[in-house]
């Protein structure tokens, strides 16, 4: 059974799980994974979000409040490996939508790569449509950006 729990980024679970979605990150954009991790650092003040399976950390999502009121995007979403394919990234997905709706919130956006289609279809399920690219991913060529009304 998948229980999802909100916590802070301080939470030592959320940290293992997000250097298992760097290195995974990096064996797929190796090239230009130096430009994307600055990117990737996450505040104190940002909203996470486990998932686990009995008492183990499986899986992880964020968000963070964008400089646009009511507008927040979506950061580090994995699922490990082992436990992929359970719907789990979807569950996370979900709750991370629902408390930003409850902190009134009424957009979410994101960024996720070409070499991702897994989360590019995970995404697209779930509502999300791409979107012109911002901030730091105008130039990157591999990235895609998604966004969604809450």
């Amino acid at each position: 059974m998948i229980t999802i729990r909100r916590t802070s980024p301080d939470s030592s679970d959320f940290n293992k799980l997000v250097e298992m979605l760097d290195k995974d990150l990096w064996k797929r954009y190796p090239q230009t994974q130096q430009q994307y991790a600055p990117h990737n650092r996450i505040a104190l003040e940002a909203s996470v979000v486990l998932a686990y399976e009995a008492d183990r950390a499986v899986g992880c999502g964020c968000y963070r409040q964008t400089d646009d009121p009511g507008i927040v995007e979506i950061k580090r979403m994995f699922v490990m490996e082992e436990a992929r394919g359970k719907g789990i990234a979807k569950q996370i997905l979900k709750e991370l939508e629902a408390w930003a709706v409850e902190e009134g919130n009424t957009e979410a956006k994101l960024e996720t790569g070409t070499r991702q289609p897994e989360a590019v279809a995970l995404y697209t399920q779930l509502g999300y449509k791409e979107i012109s690219k911002y901030g730091p991913y105008v130039d990157l060529e591999e990235s895609i950006c998604m966004g969604k009304k809450l």
